[in-house]
């Protein structure tokens, strides 16, 4: 029988890392599959509804590049040392939009690949100014770590290279290849659980904003070991301005 301490437990989708820190007996102890098994019998006072994400398969679309415009200089010139995910300091960003229609407040995200830490922004709109802008408190603050930036074709980013000049190399996605910016797709799908598609973002203030980020940062990752992104984040932030200082 699943303790009320387990089910509570399960909620954060921890079995890695609950197994890490010893939080269970074994005997009591379940592994994924099964966890997600109890979820879809309704054992447990969780639903698939709930879930950040729940592993699923998708059709592999493809796409043509050939003859689509791109912003500025193109992903295929990208170090392919970027795509290990060794290295740190390589980011993907974005904008977060609420509703299609009108003028509004959109949400900027920059996510490091390595450590799958992101950072969001609450900015004017979405535009290139309101980008730009947003840009130059993130690079006061990370600037000196930063490596690559890589960005979709929006218009709102039309003025990141000049704006990254000095700072980090800038490279565009394919158009309509979202996959390439996989990172921040993925977070950009959890964020939605804090500010739903066709909900102003007006109505966000930056507090919920921190709120949301900091939630993502602090939630354990199997792909980092079942550390969470904030974690790993410190200490590659750490050991890269001790390289820088040295």
């Amino acid at each position: 029988m699943i303790s009320s301490a387990m089910r509570a437990g399960l909620r954060t989708l921890l079995v890695g890392y609950a197994r890490k820190h010893r939080l269970f007996k074994p005997a009591k102890m379940v592994c994924t599959k099964t966890l997600y098994n109890y979820i879809d019998a309704q054992l447990l006072e969780i639903r698939n509804l709930d879930q950040l994400e729940k592993t699923k398969r998708r059709t592999t679309q493809h796409h043509s590049h050939q003859h689509q415009r791109l912003l500025g200089r193109s992903i295929e010139e990208r170090p392919k040392r970027v795509e290990t995910r060794h290295e740190f300091g390589h980011f993907e960003i974005d904008t977060v939009i609420g509703k299609r229609a009108g003028s509004e407040s959109v949400l900027l995200t920059f996510t490091e690949r390595k450590t799958r830490y992101e950072i969001v922004r609450l900015i004017e709109g979405k535009d290139a100014e309101s980008v730009a802008y947003a840009m130059q408190n993130i690079t006061a603050e990370f600037g000196d770590v930063m490596r690559t930036v890589t960005a979709d074709n929006g218009t709102e980013f039309t003025t990141l290279t000049a704006a990254l000049e000095g700072i980090a190399e800038t490279y565009y996605a394919h158009p309509y290849s979202s996959a390439e910016r996989a990172t921040n797709e993925v977070h950009n799908r959890i964020l939605r659980r804090y500010f739903p598609k066709g909900q102003s973002l007006d109505l966000a203030t930056p507090s919920l904003v921190r709120q949301a980020e900091s939630r993502l940062n602090h939630l354990p990752r199997r792909l980092l070991k079942f550390c969470t992104p904030a974690e790993v984040f410190r200490k590659e932030l750490a050991r890269a301005r001790k390289g820088r200082a040295a």
